[in-house]
């Protein structure tokens, strides 16, 4: 939802904290995670292609095999490098004993949204 994406001009806690940040830089942050959750899969979708149809062109069993056998590889890589980020919030909600401001302050910078706590504006004074 975009009226609730963090503003880049402003100044915001984490999650409850006293950490104070630009709203540019979990904006950025987001964008690099949803930027990488949409072309990791599209490289997957063209590099596999290539593969198998330099294979297919060759006309060769093990030319055939040995682009299978890529792609494959392509795909472990793809699983891996899409599920980075629910890996390292497990990892984080383990560590951090389920506390809600580093769960909040993660999920600001993750997914750039204001809102359940995770970026509040700071206090100016």
């Amino acid at each position: 939802m975009f009226l609730a994406r963090v503003l880049m001009d402003a100044e915001y806690t984490c999650g409850g904290t006293n950490l104070v940040f630009s709203g540019s830089i979990p904006y950025i942050i987001s964008a690099i995670v949803n930027i990488i959750k949409i072309v990791v899969p599209i490289l997957l979708i063209v590099f596999g292609m290539i593969d198998l149809m330099k294979a297919v062109i060759a006309s060769k069993e093990d030319e055939i095999k040995k682009g299978q056998q890529t792609f494959i590889k392509r795909i472990i890589a793809a699983v891996i490098v899409f599920f980075v980020i629910q890996l390292v919030q497990m990892i984080i909600r383990f560590v951090s004993n389920s506390d809600s401001n580093v769960i909040n302050c993660f999920n600001c910078f993750v997914n750039g949204k204001d809102d359940n706590n995770a970026c509040e504006l700071a206090q100016v004074e």
